[in-house]
């Protein structure tokens, strides 16, 4: 009898670790099937990469290595299959992919985006335009040719580590290097990842100065007004120090995955967190963050074409960027997170913006103040964060003047602004941490080298 007893306690304790897996297993389809479905689809649609390259180099870790994945390029989507989950993501013209999740009823029904100014890009001069200036003055010629061994050890032959897709380096406004590898090119639209944040930071900053927000007054978000939540500024937000609950770790069922692998509204999704710290008080790098912004902002107009029309006409048209999309998710509000493909030039015009103080191509486009707010340290975050964009005030690159400052994505994404040096830098491609990491001090200060 003892014995019966003791097995049928190990059969039932097998049984329990059985179902608890099948629970846990059960609750990362979202992020497994969901994952592989949106990057798949916009690599594929977007950027116009190959299926198997995509699954072979992006896909290839943890779980999401065993997705099954079909796609229907007569109507643009792809499913996402491992074991009993799946998932759905859709190319929607003009705004790229977005990852299906509950009602799709509203789905196909997006307001038209704006047109841009009737021109031909490829009778305009650089930057405004496609023309590649080649009167640049000598001394940023001679910078093209000792930077051109650089270009090639970070793409070609890996030198630097990673897999880089794209690079550009402008020096005085001029494109003095530019590189591109894995079968991208100069028109191949590239995903931010958190870069989107830094372009969230011009949005808010170009509706500053047109008073429509006021980044240092409470937030009117309805969710907040009973508790002491009210008291939360766009500032606090921005500067990462909202002190809301949120866990950014990129394993298992984090804020982050479960915010853009399962929401329909991801900016509502973290709206919805506890308040743990006083805000101002407490840093804390959180994508929800950028996703409450753009909710924020996008409730500030009447309907969503003239928001989008917003976007379009007070920042990308004056850049001159083309060819970009800023993903939405099922609500229809840009992914201010994380999700924004445009090319490796037009990333290196939004860095040329902010060396320029606001200023480009003659025009002021950001308020005089907006730079030097956005390079303010964060008063919690020890000097590596200002608003939306991250520092090199606390000398995380050693060899890196102090005043460089930068847009940071996932899996190595990287626009370098440092204004001691009139220097643009412009990193694209799948260099995950921490192994394939590309070596960004030394890269940099090779670069620097030769100024």
């Amino acid at each position: 009898m003892r014995r019966k007893a003791i097995l049928w306690s190990v059969t039932g304790l097998v049984l329990a670790a059985i179902v608890a897996v099948i629970i846990y297993l059960n609750s990362l389809m979202c992020i497994i099937t969901g994952y592989a479905a949106k990057n798949l689809a916009s690599a594929v649609f977007i950027s116009g990469r190959e299926q198997d390259d995509v699954e072979n180099l992006d896909l290839n870790f943890s779980f999401i290595r065993f997705t099954h994945n079909t796609i229907d390029y007569e109507n643009k989507t792809v499913t996402s299959r491992f074991l009993w989950g799946k998932s759905n993501a859709v190319y929607i013209p003009d705004y790229g992919v977005t990852l299906l999740r509950g009602d799709k009823a509203n789905l196909y029904s997006r307001a038209k985006l704006p047109e841009f100014v009737s021109c031909d890009p490829d009778t305009i001069l650089w930057p405004l335009g496609y023309i590649i200036p080649t009167d640049i003055d000598s001394a940023d010629q001679q910078l093209t040719h000792k930077i051109e061994p650089i270009s090639k050890a970070l793409v070609d032959d890996k030198v630097y580590n990673g897999t880089p897709f794209a690079f550009v380096v402008l020096h005085n406004g001029n494109i003095v290097a530019e590189r591109y590898g894995y079968n991208c090119n100069v028109n191949t639209p590239l995903l931010s990842w958190s870069m989107a944040k830094s372009f969230t930071n011009a949005i808010v900053g170009l509706m500053a100065s047109d008073g429509i927000v006021d980044i240092n007054v409470p937030m009117d978000i309805p969710e907040w007004q009973n508790d002491e939540r009210k008291d939360i500024t766009l500032n606090d937000i921005m500067q990462m120090q909202s002190g809301l609950e949120w866990n950014e770790d990129y394993g298992a069922r984090s804020d982050v995955n479960l915010m853009l692998h399962r929401e329909e509204d991801m900016g509502y999704y973290a709206i919805g967190k506890s308040l743990k710290h006083k805000p101002g008080t407490f840093w804390y790098y959180s994508s929800g963050s950028t996703n409450i912004v753009m909710r924020y902002l996008r409730g500030k107009f009447d309907s969503d074409e003239d928001f989008y029309a917003y976007i379009g006409n007070r920042l990308f048209a004056p850049l001159g960027i083309r060819d970009v999309y800023f993903e939405t998710d099922m609500s229809g509000t840009p992914v201010g997170s994380s999700y924004l493909y445009t090319t490796a030039r037009n990333f290196a015009r939004f860095g040329l913006l902010y060396l320029n103080n606001g200023m480009f191509a003659g025009q002021r486009i950001l308020p005089e103040s907006w730079v030097k707010y956005t390079r303010t340290p964060a008063s919690a975050s020890a000097k590596q964060y200002g608003s939306f964009f991250w520092l090199n005030a606390d000398r995380h690159f050693p060899d890196v003047p102090e005043d460089m400052y930068s847009c940071v994505g996932h899996d190595g994404q990287q626009i370098f602004i440092i204004p001691s040096k009139d220097l643009v830098v412009v990193i694209l491609g799948y260099s995950p941490k921490p192994d394939h990491e590309i070596d960004f001090n030394r890269l940099l200060r090779d670069i620097i080298k030769n100024i």
